[in-house]
């Protein structure tokens, strides 16, 4: 069975001491996991989508990029972060393993075009979120654009809920093996899909506790990798505070993942 990737860091970059408390816990609390998993640090240096205008977004691009650098030279993690314009694409490759359109931006044909020739460039991977809005089968739109200038092995589709009336998400789990049929990796995004978007009025809401339950249930539907966000005390997040993961619940669900993905493997 190939390693599965895993792409875990707090929503948004806070501050500096943030990020690498959550590095320094994966890297000790994940070490033995190492022959089966790839872990991928994650944190925004902007959330350019927040439901209020008062809503804390980020350090920006320059203390961001230079946050992440630093993770990755202390922990030799893979790093992944959103970019939200067309030009942020090749300052954000150069320093990004996987670089990740967003999810209300996966129709902007300039971002995808600007991500591919800059992963392309880098040699780095394009991860594009399925929007709210789409169907899996519309996803192979966005292959046939990134993959017009960059290989499939480095393009991977993100599963993170369908809109279903107001402030609710559903996980459609044939998303997984449809979305795979454009020949791309498919990731589910643990966290994100449990949102209540603008459920709680000027923020998000979310139902930390149907995390387990779906991402269990994404890997024996086929997903390749698992995005979730994490921090060490929630409830005070600066972004998604509802959905967030604590740090003493990854290395369950990272077990239990395993485990199910280890089972499906045998019964290929």
């Amino acid at each position: 069975m190939n390693k599965i990737d895993f792409f875990i860091g707090p929503c948004v970059l806070e501050n500096e001491k943030l990020a690498m408390d959550v590095a320094e816990f994966l890297a000790k609390n994940l070490e033995e996991f190492s022959d089966k998993i790839n872990i991928n640090f994650k944190g925004s240096f902007d959330k350019a989508n927040r439901s209020s205008i008062d809503s804390y977004r980020g350090p920006g691009i320059d203390e961001g990029l230079r946050i992440l650098e630093k993770v990755k030279k202390e922990f030799g993690f893979k790093l992944i972060t959103d970019f939200h314009y067309p030009e942020q694409a090749d300052p954000v490759a150069s320093v990004i393993d996987t670089i990740q359109v967003p999810a209300f931006l996966c129709r902007q044909t300039d971002m995808i075009i600007a991500g591919a020739q800059a992963c392309k460039k880098y040699n780095g991977r394009l991860k594009v979120k399925k929007g709210q809005f789409l169907s899996p089968y519309e996803t192979k739109n966005i292959v046939d654009k990134a993959a017009s200038l960059m290989p499939k092995e480095n393009i991977l589709l993100t599963e993170r809920g369908t809109s279903f009336g107001y402030n609710n998400l559903v996980v459609d789990m044939a998303s997984f093996q449809i979305m795979k049929s454009f020949g791309v990796k498919t990731v589910h995004d643990a966290t994100h899909c449990v949102q209540m978007p603008g459920g709680l009025g000027s923020s998000t809401g979310g139902k930390r506790d149907q995390i387990f339950t779906l991402a269990r249930a994404a890997a024996a539907a086929g997903a390749d990798g698992f995005f979730m966000e994490a921090h060490p005390n929630p409830e005070k997040a600066l972004s998604d505070a509802t959905s967030q993961l604590p740090l003493e619940s990854i290395k369950p669900l990272i077990e239990s993942i395993i485990r199910i993905k280890e089972v499906c493997h045998e019964f290929k």
